[in-house]
Formats: C-alpha cells, structure tokens, sequence
C-alpha cells in the first residue's frame, strides 16, 4: 500500500505550455521531461456504491503496462489531498476482483456483491511528467510535476483534462505549496481536489460533487487557534469547490456563495484582537478585500439583474485565467499551514490564542452587539451600512460556532440578524429605511439578542 500525497491545479492549454518552459521547472528538473500515454477505465456498480463509499476502482493502461488500482476514502484540505492507494500489475486488461480481498476492501462495502462492478467512464490522457528537487534548507523533498491533457469521457458526455498535478516523492507535503505558490506568481493556477474520476461521476450526475464540505468540528473547550484553523481550512475549502463547479455549470447560488465564504473568512480574520496581529493578517486581508470589492457588488447587481447573472460566468473565467486567484488560495494555505497569525506575537496575544472557545466567544459576541448600538439605527437607519463589518463578524461566528454557546434562541437570532445584513446592503430608499428600521428593533427586542448584550 502506497500513501499519495499530491496537489491539483486546473490549468489552461497556455499556462500547460508556459509551464514546460517555466524557468524554476527547468532549473529544479533533474531528469528531463518524459512523456507517457495512460488509458483508464473506471468501475463501479449501477448503484454507485464505491463512489458513494469514496473509493474509486480503476485499469490504467501504461504502454504495455495493466495496472489496477483502488484509491481509498482520503481527506483532502484546500486542494492538498492525501489517500492510500493499493496498486497491481495484470497480465491483461482485465479486472481481477481477486486482488480485491478483505485486507485492502473497505468494511463499509463487505456485503457489496463484486459481480456487479462494471466500466463506467474512462480517462485518457497524456502526462508530460519530470521529477522535481525542491531543497527545504537540508531537508531533501522530491516532487513529480505531471502535466496532463486529455478528456474525461462518461457515455456522450466528454470534459477536457488540463492540469498540473504536483506528487509528494519524498519531504514534506508543505513543499508541495511553495513549489505551487512560486509558480502561481507569474501563471494562473487554480487549486481545486476534484480527481479525475470526480470528473467522470460529475459528468453521469452533474449533482454528484459534493460542494459543500462537512462542516467545521468545535467544541467550547477548544483553543480559539484551533477553532479559528478549522473554520478558516472550512472556507477555504468550500471556496476553491465553489469556484470549480461554478466555474462547470454557472449557476448563480454557487457565485453567490463563494463570494459568502470569502465574505466569512474576511470577518472572522477582523474578529480576532491580539490572536492574530494586524502585521501578521495584511496580506490575506488585501486580497480578501480586493477579491470581495470585485465581486460583491456584481453579486448584489445580479440578484435583481438577470443581464448581469448571464454574464457573470463569463467573467468568472476571466477572473480564473489571472493569477489573483490561485496566488490567493496558495498563500492562504501556506499560511494556515505555517499558522502565520501565531507568529511574533506578543504573551497576551499568546494567553489569548490559547483561550477556550466557549469563553472567548461569549465576550467577542457581547463587545460586538454592545458595539453595535441597535437603538441609534432605530432613529439614523440610513447610517447602519457603516456597521455591515460589525455584523458580519457577529454572523461568521454564529453561523459556524453558535452550537459551542448554551444561549436562546441563536437560531432564530442568526436569522433575524441576516435579515438585517441584507437591509444595510441595500441602496436607500424610502421602503429601505423603514424596513430597517423595524429589523433593528426585532433583533434588539429578541431573547437571543438581549443575552448576547450580558457578558
């Protein structure tokens, strides 16, 4: 059994070429580019049940080489997936079910009848494959950058293959970030941990990739680092997924959710007091806000513009063949991994970081609605869009951590404050400002609300 540990980037043709060429590739390869033909087919049964399991089945013909292959249920953060793989060579190019026994078979697929495991979809493709050096100080790291072309082919359906798959040979996984993030400097490279065979199952069931990730595991004990590293991998996450698939159908829930992810991530950094020092988040907080005044107000426009959701997918990818959105991606991953908000700070910023979830919380969430002063947009509703920040922050936290809180009725808060958001976003009008108006007093006047102002 073999332990795969890679990264994925969707690339385009172009960038495919530039990246043959780039000069840390050339300067860091040291054994020439090879190039290689690999046909595969994907099995499974009628009912999907390897899928539904996470565990892909496949026959990849290498030259004169059969091999068959069971990948199983990995975990996969922000792009950087890692998952056993069991590998044999066959006499022929035929799937032997025997290789298949209970030492390397998934318990959750034990009464699953083998008989039943058809083809399903193949992917054929050329890689252009080169064994990297990348030295992290005298610690040896050696990564197989592949270059992929070719389709995913489901029946009629057919999708193109354009990627650079960066493979962990030898160190430490986080080379394979830097390595991606020098690259993306200077070439567009989106990271997203759809597989191939992903691909393949999207194609027979477009509803077949799961968007949403599961969600974020805390608890009021935990330390806020933790909690915030959670959340923070969370959004990232679900962001790069939204991105992929919004970018294959174009439906608009999915732009507008992406641009909610980033939207949450951006409040959740500003929340943090001395746990992260402002020196310490100014990077991911430029491109975060560089990213949102882009597209939040194209979001806004097209919830009541149908012109503008038609062409926003258009714009999309334009935005994907600019570099902003890899670089963002890699650097924030980089930066999660290296913990970078922990680093130089001071004891009280330490005392804080350590401080337990539940505790910390409950006074973030009073200072912010005390902060908030409800009553004044009761009587200035027209000035409340200058606390969107405000509630922002008070929204990441309750929708993704209000279970840790033993409050009433943060639900029901959760959705009236929403509500709320909404309002501010809005231009001004006559209806705007009433409906404001009456919003701010529900949220004030609720149980959920008035305990939140206790500390």
């Amino acid at each position: 059994m073999n332990k795969e540990t890679e990264l994925k980037l969707r690339v385009s043709r172009e960038t495919l070429a530039a990246l043959r060429e780039h000069p840390l590739l050339k300067k860091r390869n040291k054994s020439g580019w090879q190039q290689r033909e690999l046909l595969n087919q994907y099995f499974d049964t009628p009912e999907r049940d390897l899928a539904a399991a996470k565990v892909a089945l496949r026959l990849r013909r290498d030259g004169d080489v059969v091999i068959q292959t069971l990948k199983a249920r990995g975990h996969s953060t922000a792009g950087l997936s890692v998952r056993n793989e069991h590998e044999w060579q066959l006499p022929k190019a035929k799937l032997d079910l025997k290789k298949l026994d209970e030492q390397v078979w998934p318990a959750e697929l034990a009464d699953l009848d083998k008989k039943t495991i058809k083809p399903l979809f193949s992917t054929d493709f050329t890689r252009e494959y080169a064994e990297i050096a990348w030295g992290r100080g005298k610690a040896k790291v050696v990564i197989e950058a592949a270059l992929d072309l070719g389709h995913v082919v489901a029946g009629k359906q057919k999708e193109a293959i354009c990627e650079l798959e960066l493979e962990l040979r030898e160190g430490d996984p986080a080379a394979l970030l830097e390595l991606a993030a020098e690259l993306a400097a200077s070439l567009p490279l989106m990271p997203c941990d759809i597989s191939k065979a992903e691909r393949g199952y999207r194609l027979l069931d477009p509803s077949s990739f799961a968007v949403s990730l599961p969600p974020a595991e805390l608890n009021a004990e935990m330390p806020l680092d933790d909690a915030f590293a959670a959340l923070a991998w969370h959004l990232l996450g679900s962001s790069q997924r939204l991105a992929e698939q919004y970018l294959f159908n174009g439906h608009w829930r999915l732009l507008q959710d992406w641009v909610q992810s980033l939207a949450e991530l951006r409040a959740l950094l500003g929340s943090l007091g001395q746990a992260a020092p402002r020196p310490t988040t100014s990077a991911l907080r430029a491109s975060l806000d560089a990213l949102l005044e882009d597209w939040r107000p194209l979001v806004l426009a097209g919830n009541d513009d149908e012109d503008v959701r038609r062409a926003a997918p258009e714009q999309f990818a334009e935005e994907l063949l600019d570099t902003r959105w890899g670089q963002f991606s890699l650097d924030t991953s980089r930066w999660l991994l290296a913990r970078g908000w922990t680093v130089e700070r001071n004891k009280r910023g330490d005392r804080q970081g350590a401080a337990q979830l539940g505790n910390w919380l409950k006074v973030l969430l009073s200072d912010e609605a005390n902060a908030l002063q409800l009553p004044l947009y009761h009587r200035q509703p027209e000035d409340l869009a200058e606390q969107l920040p405000r509630i922002e922050r008070l929204l990441a936290w309750l929708h993704h951590a209000r279970q840790v809180l033993e409050s009433p009725d943060l639900d029901r808060l959760f959705g009236e404050l929403n509500k709320l958001h909404e309002l501010a976003s809005l231009p001004i009008s006559d209806d705007v400002l009433e409906a404001r108006v009456h919003q701010a007093m529900a949220v004030f006047q609720s149980r959920g609300w008035k305990h939140l102002l206790r500390k």
